[in-house]
């Protein structure tokens, strides 16, 4: 039964779980990606691998962790390795999503987490950086991207700076800079909508709206223009189940969900 009362935030994670398949491996941090993550293997794909930079592949989560070196990030593992191993197992090709966010996205999927401003000396505002982004986004067969607070500041014609790249000039751009085929970011989920990336022009296209948001309010919180799918659909809420395993299961603790 769907549930009457829930957050944007309860949406966007049951949303961006809708994306990950069974039989596939994630590599993911913290926070939302993560929740999204254990949701999924709590219902529709309880096959799916977490990968975690820390090392932890394949951890029994008893719960949601705080960071990527909680101990429970490699709780029941099925292996305890370190950060070498993971970037080699995703050059590699084993790994089939990255889950990421920042602080801006332009309409090729590039995103910036590393600052604000024209001169990289001075900025206006310096954020962590890359961490693993950068080797997520340019090593995972796909990129899926969490990013609340859908405004113009945050998605703009061109980001500041290109801490992870998406398809970053256009079509063929990944592979004349050296990235493998057929990857790059395929989902944005977002406190408004669901977007992919047109296949030929390799922009990012509208192709599901919250309830209650409509098609103009994506493109005036966008600060630029987006292709919108011929049939845009609504995203299906959460079941009061679905709150349930988000707030009993996964995160007893409100670290995400706050209580």
């Amino acid at each position: 039964m769907t549930a009457e009362n829930y957050s944007l935030r309860e949406l966007m994670a049951v949303v961006a779980a809708r994306q990950l398949q069974d039989g596939k491996a994630v590599a993911v941090g913290t926070g939302l990606p993560l929740v999204a993550t254990m949701f999924a293997q709590l219902t529709h794909a309880p096959n799916l691998v977490i990968f975690f930079e820390a090392g932890g592949i394949a951890p029994q989560l008893p719960t949601l962790p705080v960071s990527v070196g909680d101990s429970r990030t490699i709780h029941k593992a099925l292996c305890t390795t370190t950060l070498i191993d993971i970037m080699d197992s995703m050059r590699r090709g084993f790994i089939d999503y990255a889950f990421l966010g920042g602080a801006q996205i332009d309409k090729y999927g590039n995103l910036n987490s590393t600052m604000i401003g024209e001169d990289y000396e001075k900025p206006k505002v310096r954020f962590p950086g890359s961490g693993g982004a950068n080797d997520f986004g340019s090593l995972a067969w796909e990129t899926l991207i969490i990013m609340d607070r859908h405004s113009p500041r945050r998605f703009i014609e061109k980001v500041d700076f290109i801490t992870t790249p998406g398809f970053l000039y256009g079509p063929g751009a990944r592979e004349e800079e050296g990235l493998s085929e057929d990857t790059g970011p395929s989902r944005v989920i977002t406190d408004l909508c669901l977007m992919d990336f047109e296949p030929e022009s390799k922009r990012m296209r509208l192709i599901a709206t919250h309830p209650g948001i409509t098609v103009d309010d994506v493109i005036k919180a966008t600060g630029f223009e987006i292709i919108i799918a011929d049939n845009v659909e609504t995203t299906k809420p959460p079941t009061k189940e679905d709150l349930r395993l988000l707030h009993e299961v996964i995160d007893p603790n409100g670290f995400v969900f706050k209580k």
